[in-house]
């Protein structure tokens, strides 16, 4: 018998956990780096962390569909006939984890018809866990802390900016002097999202290419915490729905009720 997704959230999150240890037991040791076709890095954490988490996740009931990173050959004809499936990303911020400074996650989502519906997002060095489901809330944990729930602000003054540590972008430079005032704070991996559900941050804006990986359990956490990931025509981003794993340049935020898109607009 399926589990509800409150009864899913915290077993996904043990594995979760369980990859984490995996991977750093990889980030404690001397490793080597491959490159892969899209010249992005991939390294023995990326590897254990992936067949850790498709292991767990075969052991819930039922037995959902995997797309990971890490084994995503797998053709639109037979990925278009999915409407439930988990959608992971073993290690995000890859590139952070070979310069050793702790901002990579895991990142673990179920999607449904499209929609993220729990997400889970483990930062494997700080021990910082979130996690959230539809109807659910959000909810985040330090180590052995108590879980306190997540909750988004209302646009702050200067405006709070998450940035990406290793992919900026003189247009989105641009774009964000048009908003006046702000703070940027760069960070890697989807603990953007994370600083922008817990009221640190206010915004994050992702011009060029991502995949559907990185973004879906951060966007439950967000979205369940009172924010939102929209593209540039104000909707949110969805899951499964073309042929191409690519997500569109997207805005996440803490305050939905801004139109940021065109607040964004030199």
């Amino acid at each position: 018998m399926p589990l509800s997704l409150a009864e899913l959230a915290p077993r996904v999150c043990d594995i979760a956990r369980q990859a984490a240890d995996d991977i750093l037991a990889v980030y404690h040791s001397e490793f080597t780096i491959q490159q892969k076709d899209d010249r992005s890095p991939l390294t023995a954490a990326d590897l254990a962390a992936h067949r850790r988490i498709v292991d767990g996740l075969r052991k819930l009931p039922p037995d959902w569909p995997i797309l990971s990173e890490e084994s995503a050959h797998i053709d639109w004809d037979t990925r278009r006939q999915w409407t439930r499936y988990w959608l992971v990303d073993p290690l995000d911020g890859t590139r952070e984890f070979v310069k050793r400074n702790g901002e990579f996650t895991v990142n673990i989502a179920l999607i449904d018809a499209g929609r993220s519906v729990l997400g889970v997002v483990q930062a494997p060095v700080s021990g910082e866990l979130a996690w959230a489901w539809s109807g659910g809330g959000a909810w985040i944990a330090q180590g052995q802390a108590q879980a306190r729930a997540c909750r988004t602000r209302a646009r702050g003054n200067p405006l709070r900016v998450a940035g990406s540590r290793s992919h900026g972008n003189p247009r989105m430079d641009s774009m964000l002097q048009a908003l006046g005032p702000y703070e940027l704070t760069p960070l890697g991996s989807s603990l953007k999202f994370l600083r922008i559900a817990s009221g640190e941050a206010d915004l994050y804006v992702r011009l060029g290419p991502t995949s559907e990986w990185d973004t879906a359990a951060a966007q439950c956490v967000l979205e369940q915490a009172g924010g939102a990931v929209l593209d540039f025509h104000g909707q949110p981003l969805s899951y499964n729905g073309k042929e191409s794993l690519l997500n569109p340049e997207f805005i996440a935020c803490g305050d939905p009720r801004h139109d940021w898109a065109k607040l964004l607009s030199p």
